[in-house]
């Protein structure tokens, strides 16, 4: 045999081959939330057809959705409008949805791993680009347009190329400060945003390895950052492990565990592409730009490159050439979105800040991925350890991670920022990106300005 883990995984899904290229895939799960779904429900309500399968079907309300005061009426009325809209179609249509004051709700790629519903081996697909975050767990999982969320809501299934194939191999051991996030920024730095286009990503090595499932989901999540179709990681026993807790979602465990361990990519298997990396090379990383690839590690300065793209991108950001950005004073600091906002990434802020207090002008917001992750923080006392550092600590939902909510940056404002896009705008109109893990947001908001935690840990 000679078949990577993705192929084995998509021969097992292909329902029938359209042609030399195309192929119609099974979908095992499909999440929807109230940004895609709606002209797809439109279109099976014009064509008077139902949800072909319920319950492989889970919406959630999380883009729209303001994080404070949750148990009120939404103020934005484009927001309300969508929240409304995506509780009607799911009503109508008998969905299951985790609404707004749903126990359960959340970030749709925080809830999916949490609830036991993402599992080694499944095609899972929605109408959002990050949904490559569920690859940590071993499953073909991509982000799909709304005609597509049609075909799957439809259907079950979806028409698709099969993508190429890269191998991203990370050996070594991390340094201490260096986390799951400065992996995929590094590596996304390296390839640029365009890299990876057209290939669906699988992550190996000893550094992946030694990754908590968590970290894992952090690096699949960007995987899209760097053009990817998607990114996952072969199962193993800490996939195993942390699906065991959820056992009551898998109906014949022994035999799924059995599966699950033979995910693995033969060893005679080829990729099309295949990139090695030493993660003793890699440091604390921030973004200076516009886009996910415009990464430096945090002690280095801002590249001096030419060209219209990368003068409009500084020129934005307020920042030059030969810049560093070590004690670069902020504004805000975010720490949350569907790349860094569960549990792990809570506890990590709250030892960092524990006994200290956050920089007297910066305004710092901590946003749960899910409502079981803020009652998780909660139990463990992290909301009063951030609270007494001066966070604030919100309601779960995507919050500053995009603009589409009420938590927006003001324009020329600087965030550092947890989540995985740093476009114009992104986070507001004029509002202006720094990319970090959690650990160096954390040490951005005590300081008030961009340091080194490296060396803010050994001081």
């Amino acid at each position: 045999m000679n078949q990577t883990i993705f192929d084995k995984i998509w021969d097992r899904h292909v329902v029938e081959k359209i042609d030399d290229k195309q192929v119609i895939l099974y979908i095992d799960q499909h999440f929807i939330h109230e940004v895609t779904s709606p002209q797809a429900f439109e279109g099976l309500r014009k064509r008077k057809v139902s949800v072909f399968n319920k319950e492989r079907t889970l919406g959630t309300a999380d883009h729209n959705v303001p994080t404070l005061n949750q148990d009120q009426p939404i103020k934005d009325p484009l927001s309300k409008k969508q929240v409304d809209q995506l509780t009607n179609n799911c009503e109508e249509f008998d969905v299951k949805l985790y609404d707004l004051v749903h126990p359960k709700q959340g970030i749709v790629h925080v809830i999916g791993p949490e609830q036991g519903l993402t599992r080694p081996g499944m095609t899972i697909v929605c109408g959002d680009s990050h949904t490559s975050t569920h690859g940590a767990f071993g499953c073909i999982a991509f982000g799909i347009g709304t005609s597509e969320v049609e075909q799957v809501l439809a259907s079950q299934s979806v028409l698709q190329v099969k993508p190429k194939q890269m191998r991203i191999n990370i050996n070594g051991t991390l340094y201490p400060g260096v986390g799951a996030k400065d992996v995929i920024l590094y590596i996304i730095s390296k390839l640029g945003v365009g890299g990876a286009t057209g290939h669906f990503v699988e992550y190996a090595g000893s550094t992946i390895e030694n990754m908590s499932m968590e970290g894992r989901m952090t690096v699949c999540n960007m995987s899209i950052e760097m053009g990817a179709r998607g990114g996952l990681i072969a199962p193993d026993k800490k996939t195993i492990d942390y699906l065991s807790t959820r056992k009551d979602k898998v109906k014949d465990w022994e035999l799924s565990t059995e599966y699950w361990n033979g995910l693995k990519t033969d060893s005679t298997a080829s990729f099309d592409a295949e990139y090695n990396f030493d993660a003793a090379k890699i440091a604390p990383m921030i973004t200076y730009g516009t886009n996910p690839g415009m990464g430096i590690k945090i002690d280095q300065s801002i590249p001096e490159l030419s060209g219209e793209s990368f003068e409009k991108s500084l020129n934005y950001m307020g920042l030059a050439p030969g810049q560093n950005l070590l004690n670069m004073p902020i504004d805000y600091v975010f720490i949350g979105s569907c790349t860094n906002s569960r549990i792990e990434d809570l506890r990590e802020v709250a030892q960092f800040v524990k006994g200290k207090k956050k920089a007297k002008d910066v305004f710092v917001f901590v946003v749960p991925g899910s409502q079981e992750v803020s009652r998780q923080a909660k139990e463990e006392g992290l909301d009063k350890i951030l609270e007494e550092a001066g966070f604030e600590m919100r309601g779960a939902g995507c919050s500053a991670c995009l603009g589409m909510n009420e938590d927006k940056i003001p324009a020329g404002k600087y965030c550092v920022s947890t989540s995985n896009r740093n476009f114009e705008g992104r986070q507001g109109p004029g509002a202006r990106t720094l990319l970090v893990s959690p650990l160096t947001a954390a040490a951005a908001a005590i300081a008030g300005k961009i340091v080194d935690v490296r060396k803010v840990e050994m001081a």
